[in-house]
């Protein structure tokens, strides 16, 4: 009995590091910009992708909530902050809907399978991240108004990034899966 204590204690504590340094990735990915066209790149999109598929919708949900909280707090992990302002500020602001857009695309990148071929994984993958911009169109045009630009604003400066960061994730997917063995 005493074994079986000892062994998920280990596992919560395991699962609680796995959390927190996905929020870190999260975060970090939030921070470096890569010069692209016609807007700079970061790579959360990717790595939020990345969690849903590497590490499953409940870890990945989970990592997701602790950054978002963590930023709601005023901790400067979204991608223009402190610069834009932090906490709840920040977050309701412009890119909020965005922001909540990583639950949807985590979970929905959860279901892309290791046997799935590269052309599943690509649409399943676009479908997911779709989500991102469809919550975020919906945040800009209620929060801008809807006689503004909100595609022009809000998406299409991030299509060719995105393409790329796809293109990118379905070329790596199989290696993806293999990180689930050591989890």
């Amino acid at each position: 009995m005493e074994v079986i204590k000892q062994n998920s204690q280990v596992s919560i504590f395991k699962l609680l590091l796995i959390i927190f340094c996905g929020s870190i990735l999260l975060a970090l990915s939030a921070k470096i910009k890569i010069p692209f066209y016609p807007v700079p790149m970061t790579m959360q999109t990717f790595v939020v992708l990345f969690l849903g598929m590497s590490l499953g919708y409940k870890i990945s949900l989970a990592i997701i909530g602790l950054y978002l909280l963590e930023g709601i707090v005023g901790l400067p992990v979204f991608s223009n902050s402190p610069e834009r302002g932090i906490g709840l500020v920040y977050f309701t602001g412009p890119t909020m809907g965005y922001l909540l857009g990583f639950f949807s695309a985590c979970f929905l990148a959860s279901f892309v399978k290791k046997n799935d071929n590269y052309l599943m994984i690509f649409i399943k993958l676009i479908l997911s991240v779709s989500t991102i911009y469809i919550l975020g169109v919906f945040w800009l045009g209620t929060l801008l108004g809807w006689d503004k630009p909100i595609f022009q604003l809000g998406v299409a400066p991030f299509l060719l990034a995105e393409i790329f960061k796809i293109f990118l994730l379905t070329i790596l997917a199989k290696k993806i899966f293999e990180l689930r063995k050591f989890i």
